[in-house]
């Protein structure tokens, strides 16, 4: 069985509060774009899991959300059978773009189908915020708003069709980097989430446009200053908007002219500014073919 993980970008990302927990409550606009992870599962004859990556740096047992994702199944429905899985990855590391969670996501999906454990998609998610707060989310995609820590999803109408650019300079950046670099009380500019999810219920991209921001960038591209040139380019470029993506450092692009973005898509490329540059577009849940998750 080979299922695509798909990255995300967040249209809309603010920080409302920490809360006793010591975690922070959200309210974010989250986007599937066409930009993906393979994973390949199938049976083995042994029992126990397998899992090979094709980046060295990536750990291959329990540390990884594939193998945690797929044991909590496997154990909580006592499968005696093994699994052997392949994950090749494209999305970057440590980019603000869920490709973990979209990988683990892909896993819990893979072991449902393979094993006819029939899960519902519901059911999936709520077995899912176990293993991280973006994993439910991952398996929902498309278009959704996320509340409390990430997990709790209210799905939204599609975003109005668009390319997206993306740009991933040669620095990572954790989700506990950007959390430490914000400043709560000094946030001077929020998304405006109501007003954007009005904007795609309408259809009105360019509104959509105006209503975003992501309050972690200011302190995360004050720190990588590299940020701020690949939003510049992308602008200059004819992108309608250029912004980061998550905790970063990932910045991407809206395009609503084809021959705009593969343009920016070059300009970036020549430039020596982001280490991974790709032209793609949103992910559309009716999309996609039976085998992709």
């Amino acid at each position: 069985m080979r299922l695509r993980a798909l990255a995300k970008i967040n249209l809309g990302l603010d920080i409302l509060g920490k809360r006793e927990d010591g975690y922070h409550d959200v309210r974010m606009i989250m986007q599937t774009i066409s930009m993906y992870d393979v994973l390949d599962i199938q049976k083995k004859e042994t029992q126990g899991i397998s899992l090979w990556v094709n980046l060295p740096y990536i750990p291959s047992d329990e540390r990884n959300l594939v193998y945690r994702a797929a044991k909590l199944l496997m154990d909580e429905f006592q499968i005696s059978e093994g699994v052997s899985m392949r994950l090749e990855k494209f999305i970057p590391v440590a980019a603000g773009m869920a490709g973990g969670s979209s990988d683990a996501a892909a896993a819990f999906v893979g072991i449902n189908r393979l094993f006819h454990l029939g899960l519902s998609e519901e059911e999936l998610m709520e077995r899912a915020v176990q293993i991280g707060a973006d994993v439910p989310y991952c398996i929902m995609r498309g278009t959704a708003l996320a509340e409390g820590i990430g997990e709790r999803l209210t799905r939204l109408s599609p975003v109005p069709k668009c390319g997206i650019l993306v740009g991933k300079p040669g620095v990572s950046v954790s989700t506990k980097m950007a959390y430490e670099n914000l400043k709560l009380d000094a946030i001077e500019k929020r998304p405006d989430i109501d007003g954007m999810i009005g904007a795609i219920e309408k259809g009105d991209l360019y509104e959509m446009i105006s209503g975003m921001a992501n309050v972690f960038e200011p302190g995360i591209a004050a720190r990588y200053p590299v940020i701020r040139e690949i939003e510049r380019l992308m602008e200059a470029q004819g992108a309608l908007k250029a912004m980061m993506s998550g905790s970063g450092p990932t910045v991407f692009g809206i395009f609503d002219n084809a021959r705009k973005l593969e343009q920016a898509a070059e300009a970036l490329r020549k430039s020596g500014l982001a280490k991974t540059v790709f032209a793609t577009e949103v992910f559309n849940r009716n999309g996609g073919n039976t085998n992709d998750k």
